[in-house]
């Protein structure tokens, strides 16, 4: 059978990975074992990927990007490069934890910032957007920006990408939102 993504001849793709069609792992990446890599998704260079991470359609991960054991990225998310998770809340280099990884989902359309960094266990809303060099240390609901260390509520964000203004309109599609009952908002007629 002919694989339809492309691989760098430089990259080390591990027996017992599903990668989907279209999909390109470019320079020196690292894929384990056990990896999910959706189709048309695009790996940049020195990328590490490892056992049991999931990626899902449309995914773009950034260079010098290291994805570690309990990540999830669903479809259309972009992490930008050099930002960093992790999976263990409270690491010793003499006491293994591996029993103790907790799960980070980065829902779709998420947009991850160059240098953030994101401590495990908070995942991050759909189409949410957090600030390059932030560091996130609580969940962040869906369609929001947040900024700073820690990464705090800056605006909401539009599905294109775009800070709303203060009626919940895009400013750059004109796309409408309202406010749902759990403080969070949601997009009119979609």
């Amino acid at each position: 059978m002919k694989n339809d993504f492309f691989v760098h001849d430089t990259a080390i793709i591990d027996p017992g990975c599903k990668i989907g069609n279209g999909t390109r792992i470019w320079h020196w990446c690292h894929i384990m074992k056990g990896v999910t890599i959706g189709k048309h998704c695009n790996i940049g260079e020195n990328a590490f990927i490892e056992t049991g991470v999931k990626l899902g359609n449309y995914v773009k991960v950034k260079n010098n990007v290291a994805l570690y054991t309990g990540i999830i990225c669903e479809d259309n998310v972009f992490l930008g490069p050099n930002c960093v998770f992790t999976n263990v809340a409270n690491p010793r280099s003499f006491i293994e934890r591996k029993n103790e990884f907790k799960e980070t989902i980065i829902h779709e359309g998420a947009t991850i910032g160059a240098n953030a960094t994101i401590v495990c266990g908070h995942d991050i809303g759909k189409y949410s957007f957090v600030g390059a060099g932030s560091v996130v240390t609580r969940t962040v609901p869906d369609y929001t920006m947040v900024v700073g260390n820690p990464a705090r509520f800056y605006a909401y964000v539009c599905k294109c990408g775009c800070k709303l203004n203060k009626n919940l309109k895009c400013v750059s599609c004109g796309q409408q939102y309202t406010a749902a009952e759990t403080d969070e908002i949601i997009p009119i007629n979609v």
